[in-house]
């Protein structure tokens, strides 16, 4: 990607990251934005302001269905956790990284693909993102927020205690 083709997309992603105009989610318009998303994380140099939720989904997916070489399982937490210290975060108790999280969203990940399996990976990741399933309240229908968003949650995987997470076909 050119320089300038880079500058654009920043500029266009960053002002989808800010608007304040819409709370409906954003969706991606080009696979080269999810590639750019993925591309900045695994480098720990995406501009912060981009790292949404909408983009933490994308990413998931694309990591998925695009690089069979990483392992989400074991891998995420030191790819999250060193994107989030190289861009002057920090993972704590209360900040960061957060395991149970994570792994939430591998598995809705994972069977939102096998849902949309051979369908483009923007298409895929679209219909996340802007699918009921995407929605960042998500984890609640399988957690109470007492065990979600506890300090034990955030630095191991707990299984749910409200729901079983769904299971890829």
């Amino acid at each position: 990607m050119s320089r300038l083709a880079c500058a654009t997309l920043l500029q266009r992603l960053h002002s989808l990251a800010t608007s304040e105009a819409s709370l409906a989610p954003r969706t991606f318009q080009t696979e080269g934005d999810v590639h750019f998303i993925v591309q900045g994380l695994l480098a720990r140099d995406l501009p912060r302001a981009l790292w949404t939720h909408e983009a933490h989904l994308a990413a998931m997916v694309a990591i998925l269905a695009e690089h069979p070489d990483i392992h989400p399982e074991m891998q995420m937490r030191d790819i999250i956790s060193g994107y989030n210290v190289a861009c002057g975060g920090v993972n704590d108790d209360t900040q960061g990284y957060h395991d149970t999280m994570t792994h939430i969203w591998i598995q809705i990940a994972r069977a939102h693909i096998a849902q949309f399996a051979g369908q483009p990976l923007l298409a895929m990741v679209n219909a996340l993102v802007s699918g009921p399933d995407g929605d960042r309240n998500v984890p609640l229908r399988y957690y109470s927020r007492q065990r979600l968003f506890s300090v034990e949650a955030r630095r191991s995987v707990l299984g749910p205690d409200l729901a079983p997470l769904p299971i890829p076909a």
